[in-house]
């Protein structure tokens, strides 16, 4: 885990996938006899349709390939479970939130939601107003926030 932690999310450097909440398991087998290590890695994608995908996994096999050369990798995503917001730990949070980047509001989705809602990560205004509810990337939005005129995008919540 800790190797995974220095694996940045390929949309957003400022988190990591670790912090992002995405490491759904790792299993490691050690090294016997003449059989390898073996280095199991799960992830959640954050949307099905995520076309960073190809580029985390490489990632992650990049840094698991420097803790033992010779082991066997293994690095798939699964939705055994859905990702939601609510995987983001608080130190992601802050990192989102330091980058630029609203942090989920806490509760994940919410039942009915016909305004999605960010707080502002530069001001903290709770009166940002949806700018536009597809970002770059499925996954994130884009709002304008009406008290310090800074645009900044927000995850959707899932």
């Amino acid at each position: 885990m800790t190797a995974l932690a220095e694996v940045a999310d390929p949309e957003i450097p400022a988190i990591s996938i670790v912090d992002l909440g995405v490491v759904h398991a790792v299993a490691v087998e050690p090294a016997r006899g003449d059989a390898p290590a073996h280095i199991a890695v799960r992830l959640l994608p954050t949307f099905v349709g995520c076309p960073a995908l190809d580029v985390m996994r490489d990632a992650v096999v990049g840094r698991l390939a420097r803790l033992d050369p010779c082991a066997e990798l293994s690095v798939a995503f699964t939705y055994a479970v859905p990702w939601t917001s609510e995987r983001i730990t608080p130190a992601g949070r802050e990192a989102l939130r330091r980058s630029g980047f609203a942090p989920p509001l806490p509760g994940g989705a919410q039942l009915v939601q016909i305004v999605p809602h960010a707080t502002c990560p530069y001001c903290g205004s709770s009166r940002p107003r949806l700018e536009n509810a597809f970002g770059p990337t499925l996954c994130r939005t884009v709002y304008y926030c009406t008290d310090c005129r800074q645009p900044f995008e927000a995850f959707k919540t899932v």
